[in-house]
């Protein structure tokens, strides 16, 4: 989205595999601007400045990122843009810090800070001004505080209670004093594992509509709210401790580095215990993959996330698509996480695999009806694993099962024999397709997928669930 009034420039650009959103913002007639934000991939911003005819002189921070890898360095090596970010932010790298009410000018168009903690301790949102047209904020950026229809999480930085009541503070005492009609642009949309399953796809709102329909805004009392607010909350991020040391450590100047493999070099690379990451679609891996792989596809947003989950940021991945093009997607995405240690990728994609003769493995996979009929018909003996996080389990699982969260499989689960069937399952079958691969590759000899459905299918057609207390 493009926004021009009066010489006001204003654009939002959305990372859709990490549901994250960076703002460039300036003044046409002045030729300047600022990115709030910045993605890794800083050419989109490189572009946008080229054909507005705008300077990019500008780079504010809302905060040390916790889920992906920030494109301050970058964008300051490719501009000479100088990086603005709270004083308790604190990073290690040569920038301007500021305070609550600083002001920046950008021609007619006003920034200024609102420091909002709780996510974090140093983050502020920024209110922006167009005084060609008034006086009033008509826009806040809200970076991770608030969202549409949520707000963010408060674990990332401090206890979780305390960040909770900072989170409170600043809603009420900062960005709802703000005009009803302003306008609300956040740092990530839903999907993103900074908020809770509130969040809402839609890619702004407004403070009024916000404080008349969010649930948590409605919540006069703060240990009320602190309550409410937890009782969703997922667990934490497997690296965000060392993707916000990378955020407030030296400036990152390189970008994507992954090196093209031939089979030959992959079965060694594997064999040396380089993680094989399949990034084709999970009916793809389960037709035919390299044997001992993990299915992660990167064809679909969260990507990122859930290699995240699995990966150890210190252990070479190799990563197998359906070409090259694929493969290279797949690790630009890695990187947004902070995952770079990349052993290359198989030049050619799976067909060149193929062609060469080489083993696959396959997964059976079994549509829930399928599953439901045959797990009847089992009479309780067809091993069921479900691989929901913690809170679905409680909400309501299949009697026998066996529960581990999908990104924690590092061996058979206890009370599954190895040499048995195995059905698979979540809510829809798409963790399932992570959990299959992880299972297969712990020495499971006979792993069914669940897809099209899951354990809220289950329920739906008459299957009787157990409920934790």
């Amino acid at each position: 989205m493009v926004c021009i009034f009066a010489g006001m420039l204003f654009r939002q650009v959305t990372h859709d595999d990490l549901g994250c959103a960076s703002y460039l913002v300036g003044d046409e007639r002045a030729g300047v601007a600022a990115v709030v934000d910045p993605r890794l991939e800083i050419g989109v911003y490189l572009d946008l400045a080229r054909y507005m005819g705008v300077r990019i002189e500008h780079i504010l921070e809302t905060h040390n990122h916790a889920d992906h890898v920030s494109g301050h360095g970058r964008l300051a090596l490719a501009t000479g843009a100088t990086i603005h970010v709270h004083r308790l932010a604190a990073p290690g790298y040569e920038h301007e810090p500021f305070d609550d009410g600083w002001e920046l000018a950008l021609g007619a168009v006003v920034v200024r800070a609102l420091h909002t903690p709780g996510h974090r301790p140093e983050h502020t949102a920024f209110a922006l001004t167009d005084r060609a047209r008034g006086n009033e904020p008509w826009a806040v950026l809200s970076g991770d505080s608030l969202f549409v229809g949520d707000i963010a999480r408060p674990d990332l930085a401090v206890d979780r209670v305390e960040g909770a009541r900072g989170i409170f503070r600043s809603l009420h005492d900062q960005l709802l004093t703000l005009p009803d009609s302003c306008e609300v642009w956040p740092g990530h949309l839903g999907g993103s594992m900074c908020g809770g399953p509130g969040m809402d796809m839609k890619v702004s709102s407004t403070i009024g509509y916000e404080r008349a329909n969010n649930a948590l805004l409605r919540e006069p009392d703060v240990e009320r709210f602190v309550e409410r607010s937890l009782a969703t909350l997922g667990p934490q991020p497997p690296n965000f401790e060392a993707i916000v040391a990378c955020n407030r450590g030296p400036l990152l100047g390189i970008g994507v580095e992954a090196t093209p493999l031939t089979p030959r070099q992959v079965e060694l690379k594997s064999g040396e215990g380089a993680l094989v990451v399949d990034v084709r679609t999970d009916l793809q891996f389960d037709e035919a993959h390299i044997p001992g792989a993990v299915c992660v596809t990167a064809l679909s947003a969260g990507f990122g996330s859930r290699l995240a989950w699995i990966a150890d940021r210190q252990a070479e991945i190799l990563l197998v698509g359906r070409d090259d093009e694929d493969a290279m997607h797949a690790a630009k995405l890695a990187t947004a996480v902070g995952i770079r240690k990349f052993a290359g990728y198989l030049h050619g994609g799976m067909t060149s695999w193929r062609e060469e003769g080489r083993p696959v493995a396959t997964i059976e996979r079994l549509a829930i009806g399928d599953f439901i009929a045959r797990h009847a018909a089992s009479r309780g003996d067809l091993q069921v694993l479900d691989v929901r996080e913690q809170r679905e389990w409680d909400a309501g699982h299949i009697p026998g099962s066996v529960h581990v969260p999908y990104h924690d499989i590092g061996s058979v689960p206890e009370g599954l024999d190895p040499a048995r069937p195995v059905a698979v399952m979540c809510a829809s079958g798409q963790r399932a397709a992570v959990a299959v691969g992880l299972l297969e590759r712990h020495g499971a000899s006979r792993v069914l997928h669940v897809v099209d459905g899951g354990v809220g299918t289950w329920e739906g057609a008459g299957g009787v669930l157990e409920r934790s207390e």
